[in-house]
């Protein structure tokens, strides 16, 4: 009976570490399942990762050769010009006296140089209470209260400036008055520009042709109009902006950092592609060998069991 009860302890402890190992079993190709497409693949080409791996470093080599050569071989020109401002503050006002509404017309006429003209500055000041400035150009000119003023953030005159041949403000109060008027919205006739070209003697064509302009009527005429009989004049003063090609110099960058930067961009893509593949396949590399030495722990612990039996 004693020896009985000693068998069936000994089958029921077998029975147990049987079950164990059938259990890390079943545990081992669950948890591998996360790594069976990478693992397929692997199987169909071992030299899977060297490919990837190879694939990726040539494409970031040929992007970032890519980006180096638009870098250092641009096909874009900037372009400099020379402003001359003229300022026409000497020219003697016609005073006009009307009795029957008892207002005082002050004229001035001022023949800008129409030649690649762009802006028209006008600046009165000593107005009476009520005067009313009138900027005229027959050729018509472009203007806005916020053209040139430094707060002006987001504006844009060729969305938001008035053109026509008479822009008129009114001192309500007296004063000082500033109207500020451009001849083209288009911001290639002055300052400096861009344009693109195979050769520098076409940009210089196109940059030249870009700026020319001929304003024309280009006379200037000035009236402030003021309530009552006025004898003494206000002060104005007009500036008129001419400008011409000045220079023209290839569009260039620093052509290392600009490398590095699309070096490191191109790097960045494709590390955001391949390390989640990566970290999930050695991931389930590791998990597979843990799973495998404690299934081969849990076998060696069957085997001996068995054989202790064995030697009973």
């Amino acid at each position: 009976m004693k020896r009985a009860g000693q068998q069936e302890t000994e089958n029921t402890r077998t029975a147990s570490i049987y079950s164990r190992v059938q259990t890390n079993r079943q545990g081992f190709f669950k948890g591998s399942a996360v790594g069976d497409l990478m693992r397929k693949a692997l199987a169909q080409n071992p030299n899977l990762l060297r490919t990837l791996l190879g694939l990726s470093f040539t494409l970031i080599f040929m992007l970032s050769y890519a980006v180096y050569g638009a870098t250092v071989s641009p096909s874009y020109y900037l372009y400099e010009t020379d402003a001359t401002v003229t300022v026409h503050d000497d020219i003697e006002p016609v005073r006009i006296y009307q009795d029957d509404q008892n207002q005082t017309t002050w004229t001035w006429s001022i023949p800008a140089d129409g030649v690649n003209l762009t802006w028209v500055n006008l600046t009165a000041v000593e107005l009476s209470n009520g005067a009313e400035v009138r900027l005229i150009n027959s050729a018509g000119l472009f203007s806005h209260p916020l053209l040139g003023s430094q707060d002006a953030d987001g504006f844009s005159c060729s969305d938001s400036c008035d053109f026509n041949s008479t822009h008129t403000v009114v001192a309500e109060e007296g004063g000082e008055i500033t109207i500020k008027a451009l001849t083209s919205t288009d911001p290639a006739r002055r300052s400096n520009g861009t344009v693109y070209s195979n050769s520098e003697s076409g940009a210089v064509e196109k940059a030249r042709n870009a700026i020319a302009y001929e304003h024309s009527p280009s006379l200037i005429r000035i009236e402030i109009i003021e309530n009552g009989n006025r004898s003494t004049a206000p002060a104005t003063t007009i500036e008129t902006v001419n400008e011409e090609f000045a220079s023209l110099e290839p569009f260039s960058v620093d052509a290392a950092t600009e490398f590095l930067w699309a070096l490191a961009a191109v790097v960045g893509c494709f590390s955001m592609v391949l390390i989640p593949s990566f970290t999930v396949y050695f991931a389930a590399n590791a998990k597979e060998k843990r799973d495998a030495v404690r299934l081969a722990a849990s076998e060696k612990e069957v085997k001996d069991a068995l054989d202790s039996d064995s030697n009973e």
